[in-house]
C-alpha cells in the first residue's frame, strides 16, 4: 500500500512488526528513523523524512497492521502567551517617503536561540493577529530594517498547502508530479509592517527584496531551490494591495468548508491566494513528473483475480480510484463488447462513477497500461523468444466524434476518429503475453496535405516515428529481460531507413523483422555500383521449399502456400537526401509457387532482418515469425468487433484513451484465453476461472457438477460452443469471436445460479 508516497508491503510490515515485538521500549521516534533507514527515505537535503514515516505508521496502527509503542508524554509551554510588559516592543511613529527610510535591510532569522528570532517571535505576537505561528514544515523569517529607523516589520516562508484547486489548475500538474514538486512551492505565512510605519510602497519594495533572495537562503538551508510563491489574503481585513503592487498574481479562492477539516480545523472564511514565480521555468520544473523505471514497481502480493493481476501496479495515489479500476476491468471483461451503462449491470451509481473516473484528471492511457506493461514484462521473462509485434489501426468515431479526434482518412472520406499503434509480444508459437507499447493520437485537421512534403521533413515530424518510438520501448524493455531475444516485427510501412539504423546501433538492443516494400525501390550496393533488391534476391540460388498456412482474411479463403525460399546478406543503400550510412541486413526471400490459379494475389514476401540467417532452417524460421505478425490482426479484430471499443460514448480523447485502455487489456485476456487452451490443454482450468464459472459451464455443458475442475482445453470449448462454435474434428478449437461471445454470456448465467442458491439458503461450493 502507497502511504505518504512509500510503498509499504507485507515485508516491510512483517520487518516492522519483528523489531516492535524484539524491542518493546524502543520510542515512536527511533522506530521512525529505522524505518527510514531501510526504506531509505530521506529529503532532498539528505535528512531522514522522520516526520512522514511517523504519520505512516501511525496510519499502519490506526489499521491495525502494527502495534505501535505507547507515545512518549512531553509538556510544551503554550504557543501564544501574553507578553510581558518589559518584552514589548516600542514601534516607532514613522511617516515619510520610501526614500526617507534609508537603506531597508533584510535580515534572515538564523536560529530559534538567536536574538533576532526573539525579536522575531515578540514583532509577530504583538502586532500580527494570527501571532508566532506555529509555521509548518520548512521555514525561513526575515526581519525587515530601515538603516534610519530600526525595525520596520517581519515575514515568512513556510511550507505550501498540501492541496489547493485554483492553485493546481493554475500549475497544471498531474497528482505525481504535484506529489514530487510540491517543497519547490514556498507560502509566504506572514507578513508584518508595523501598523505605525506608514510609508507608501513600503510593503510591495519588501516583498520584491525577499522573493529576491528567499531562493539562495532556502538552498542553503534545505538544499534546494524553490520556484513558486503563495500567499493567502483574508478579505475581510486586507485588499491584498501590496501583493497586486508586487506583482502576485490572484488565482482564486480557499474553499473555506463550513465544517471541520479532518484535523479538526473551521476556517474562518475563504482566503484570495496569489502565487509569485520565483524562476521564470517555475511551471517546466513544477509539472515534471518523476520517472520511475519499468519493473520497479512491486507486484500485488495476492491478486484476487486477473483484473488486479494486471492493474495491480497501477501507480494511483488514492485507493479509491484503484478499486474502481479493478471493478471497470472485470465489468468490461464480464461483458466484452456492451456499453458502460450495460456493463454497469444497469446501477445508476457504477455508471457515474465509472465515468467520473475516466474524465479524471489523474487517469489516462499510459497510467492504466503501464502496470499491464509491467506483467507482460514478466511473461515475457519466461520465454528464449519473444515475438514484439507492431503496426497501426483506426479507430472510427465519425457518428459521434470526441473532442480531440481528427481526420483518418483521405481527403475525400470525411472519416473522423483516432489512430493506435500498439505492440504486442508473441511466443514464437503465437500466445500473445500482452501489451509493450501502445501509441494514440488524433491528426490535427490543419496539418492536412503533409503527405506531399514528407520527403523534406525529418522523421520526428512524421508519424513514421512511431515505429522508433515503439522500438525504443522494446529496447527498455529488452534491458530488463537479458535472458529473451525480443524481435520487432512491421509490415510493409515499417519499412524505413531510420528504422533499421536505430536498430543496428546497439548490438545488445532488440533485433528487427521488416518485410520490405516494393514501391520503395530498395537498391543493394555490389562494389561501385547499385542494383534493385528484387533483380538481386532473384539471382540467388533457391535453397529449398516451405509450406506456409495462410489463414482465411475477407473472401480469401485459407490455403496452405508453397514457397521457395532464398536468403542472402546484402548492404541496403541509403536513400537519396539522406545522410544516414548504407547499412548491412540479411535478407530472406520467399515466392509462392505451384499456387492454384484463383490465388490473385501469390506470397511474394521479401523480409530485411538484423538477425544473422545463414541456413535454410534459420530463414525458415524466420519466415515462420513473420507469419505470426497476422496475431495482432486477430487481435484488432477482437478489440473492435469483440469489445466494440468503437462505440464507446465519451467526450473528449483523454477520457475515450483511458477508457479504450481498459478495452485493451481486456482483448488481450480474451485472445490469451483462446491460445492458452491450445498450449496446455490439461492444465486444470480452475488457475484462470473463478471458482462459480467453471462450475456452472460445467453443469451448462454436462448436466453435472464435477469434483475437479475440467482442463482448460475443455472449459474454452464450452465457452466456445456458448458463443456458437461448432466443432469441426478433435484438433479444432474455438476462436476469439466465440470465445468473446461465450465469455458475454457466462456471467450472466453464473449471476443466476449464485440468485438462485442465496434464495433457497444454499451456500456455493469451495
Amino acid at each position: 500500500m502507497q502511504l505518504y508516497g512509500r510503498e509499504f508491503n507485507a515485508a516491510m510490515v512483517a520487518r516492522i512488526r519483528k523489531a516492535i515485538s524484539a524491542d518493546p521500549s524502543m520510542s515512536r521516534l527511533a522506530l521512525s528513523r529505522r524505518v527510514c533507514e531501510w526504506m531509505q527515505w530521506r529529503a532532498v537535503n539528505g535528512r531522514l523524512k522522520e516526520v512522514s514515516c511517523r504519520k505512516a505508521l501511525i496510519e499502519l496502527h490506526r489499521r491495525q497492521m502494527i502495534t505501535l509503542p505507547s507515545a512518549e508524554k512531553f509538556c510544551f509551554k503554550p504557543s501564544r502567551r501574553k507578553l510581558q510588559k518589559d518584552e514589548r516592543i516600542n514601534a516607532p511613529e514613522i511617516k515619510c517617503t520610501l526614500r526617507a527610510l534609508g537603506e531597508i535591510n533584510i535580515v534572515a532569522v538564523s536560529s530559534r536561540y538567536s536574538r533576532t528570532s526573539r525579536i522575531w517571535n515578540t514583532l509577530m505576537e504583538q502586532f500580527h493577529y494570527l501571532g508566532k505561528g506555529p509555521l509548518c514544515g520548512a521555514q525561513m523569517r526575515y526581519l525587515v530594517a530601515s538603516s534610519q529607523y530600526g525595525w520596520l516589520g517581519a515575514l515568512a516562508f513556510s511550507a505550501a498547502q498540501w492541496r489547493l484547486k485554483p492553485r493546481d489548475k493554475h500549475i497544471g500538474w498531474t497528482e505525481a508530479a504535484r506529489r514530487a514538486n510540491l517543497h519547490r512551492v514556498v507560502c509566504n505565512s506572514r507578513f508584518l509592517i508595523l501598523p505605525t510605519v506608514r510609508v507608501p510602497h513600503l510593503a510591495s519594495r519588501v516583498l520584491s527584496l525577499c522573493i529576491g533572495r528567499v531562493a539562495n537562503d532556502w538552498t542553503e538551508r534545505y538544499g534546494y531551490a524553490p520556484v513558486l510563491a503563495e500567499t493567502f489574503v483574508d478579505p475581510s481585513r486586507f485588499a491584498g494591495t501590496c501583493y497586486r503592487a508586487a506583482n502576485w498574481r490572484h488565482v482564486g479562492q480557499t474553499a473555506a468548508r463550513a465544517t471541520a477539516y479532518p484535523n479538526g480545523k473551521v476556517a474562518a472564511g475563504p482566503k484570495d491566494i496569489y502565487l509569485y514565480p520565483i524562476n521564470h521555468k517555475w511551471k517546466q520544473v513544477l509539472c515534471a513528473e518523476p520517472k520511475t523505471a519499468l519493473g520497479s514497481t512491486p507486484a500485488p502480493e495476492a491478486p484476487a483475480d486477473w483484473a488486479e493481476q494486471e492493474f495491480g501496479r497501477v501507480q494511483f495515489f488514492d485507493e479509491r480510484l484503484k478499486q474502481r479500476l479493478f471493478i471497470l476491468a472485470a465489468d468490461f471483461f464480464a461483458k466484452p463488447g456492451e456499453l458502460i451503462p450495460q456493463a454497469s449491470n444497469g446501477s445508476v451509481a457504477k455508471t457515474k462513477a465509472s465515468y467520473r473516473f475516466f474524465d479524471n484528471a489523474n487517469v489516462d492511457m499510459q497510467a492504466l497500461i503501464r502496470p499491464h506493461i509491467e506483467s507482460t514484462i514478466e511473461r515475457v521473462r519466461e520465454h528464449p523468444v519473444v515475438l514484439a509485434v507492431q503496426d497501426t489501426t483506426t479507430l472510427t468515431y465519425t457518428a459521434h466524434p470526441p473532442e480531440g479526434a481528427g481526420p483518418i482518412n483521405t481527403s475525400q472520406n470525411s472519416a473522423v476518429g483516432l489512430l493506435l499503434h500498439d505492440t504486442m509480444a508473441f511466443t514464437s508459437e503465437g500466445k500473445p503475453l500482452g501489451l509493450l507499447n501502445v501509441q494514440c493520437w488524433g491528426r490535427d485537421p490543419e496539418q492536412a496535405g503533409k503527405k506531399y512534403r514528407r520527403a523534406q521533413l525529418p522523421i520526428e515530424e512524421k508519424e513514421s516515428i512511431k515505429w522508433l518510438l515503439s522500438y525504443r520501448a522494446v529496447s527498455e524493455i529488452q534491458k530488463l529481460c537479458p535472458n529473451s531475444m525480443l524481435v520487432s516485427i512491421g509490415d510493409r510501412e515499417a519499412d524505413l531507413h531510420e528504422f533499421f539504423h536505430e536498430a543496428l546501433k546497439d548490438p545488445c538492443g532488440p533485433k528487427v523483422l521488416v518485410r520490405a516494400e516494393r514501391t520503395h525501390n530498395r537498391k543493394v550496393e555490389q562494389g561501385d555500383s547499385k542494383e534493385d533488391l528484387w533483380q538481386r534476391m532473384k539471382t540467388e540460388k533457391v535453397k529449398g521449399t516451405v509450406d506456409v498456412a495462410v489463414p482465411r482474411r475477407g473472401s480469401r479463403p485459407a490455403r496452405t502456400a508453397k514457397l521457395e525460399v532464398r536468403f542472402a546478406q546484402v548492404v541496403i543503400a541509403h536513400p537519396l537526401k539522406s545522410k544516414l550510412p548504407s547499412l548491412r541486413v540479411w535478407c530472406v526471400y520467399a515466392h509462392e509457387v505451384g499456387n492454384p490459379a484463383e490465388v490473385k494475389e501469390p506470397i511474394d514476401w521479401m523480409l530485411l532482418t538484423t538477425i544473422k540467417t545463414e541456413s535454410f532452417k534459420t530463414a525458415c524460421l524466420r519466415l515462420s515469425w513473420y507469419s505470426r505478425r497476422w496475431g495482432i490482426e486477430v487481435y484488432h479484430r477482437t478489440m473492435k468487433s469483440g469489445c466494440r471499443i468503437e462505440d464507446r460514448r465519451l467526450d473528449d480523447a483523454a477520457s475515450l484513451e483511458a477508457c479504450l485502455a481498459i478495452d485493451l487489456v481486456v482483448a488481450w485476456r480474451i485472445y490469451w484465453l483462446t491460445m492458452v487452451a491450445r498450449e496446455k490443454p490439461d492444465t486444470p482450468c480452475d488457475k484462470i476461472l473463478p471458482s462459480e464459472e467453471w462450475r456452472v459451464l460445467s453443469a451448462w455443458a454436462t448436466g453435472a457438477v464435477p469434483a475437479k475442475a475440467p482442463g482448460t482445453q475443455q472449459a474454452m470449448r464450452w465457452i466456445g460452443k456458448m458463443g456458437g462454435w461448432l466443432p469441426r474434428g478433435k484438433q479444432d478449437n474455438p476462436g476469439t469471436t466465440c470465445m468473446w461471445r461465450g465469455l458475454g454470456q457466462l456471467p450472466t448465467m453464473v449471476k443466476g445460479y449464485l440468485l438462485a442458491l442465496s434464495i433457497h439458503g444454499i451456500r456455493a461450493g469451495p
